[in-house]
């Protein structure tokens, strides 16, 4: 019997399974809203929603637990604590939702959208336009040189 045994195995092992919950967590927080399969969307729930509820008190024991829980990904753990923890201060959970978004086109998996409630709509993708607007003057550096 499986009584107290919440969350799914997803088919890894435990260390797996915990290392892929901190990635997506980290890709949450960092676009606010990813696309994945709709057991990963429910499982990553959860997982989130505490670190917003650690990011709501905002000391640095609450800091250092954030940092453990996604691997201390700095830049997570900062936007965490200064942008999203402050947006849900007045609200008391609830800070994610989950949408069904049809299935894959190749194994016909459930997929979903999780996003925050009050999330920016500029954050989607930002880092990957941060980062490449990091790489593109190294580029241009090297060919002009």
């Amino acid at each position: 019997m499986r009584h107290g045994n919440r969350g799914r195995k997803l088919g890894r092992p435990t260390s797996h399974r915990t290392a892929l919950l901190s990635n997506l967590a980290v890709s949450l927080i960092e676009h606010e809203q990813i696309v994945t399969t709709l057991p990963k969307a429910k499982d990553l729930r959860p997982v989130v929603e505490r670190l917003v509820s650690l990011a709501k008190r905002g000391d640095l024991h609450a800091r250092r637990l954030a940092a453990a829980e996604l691997r201390n990904n700095v830049g997570s753990v900062k936007k965490l604590f200064e942008t999203i923890g402050p947006r849900y201060q007045d609200r008391s959970g609830g800070y994610t939702r989950v949408l069904k978004a049809g299935f894959r086109y190749g194994d016909s998996a459930a997929r979903a959208v999780i996003e925050f409630v009050e999330r920016d709509v500029e954050a989607k993708g930002a880092g990957d336009r941060t980062r490449r607007e990091a790489e593109a003057p190294a580029e241009g550096a090297t060919a002009t040189a």
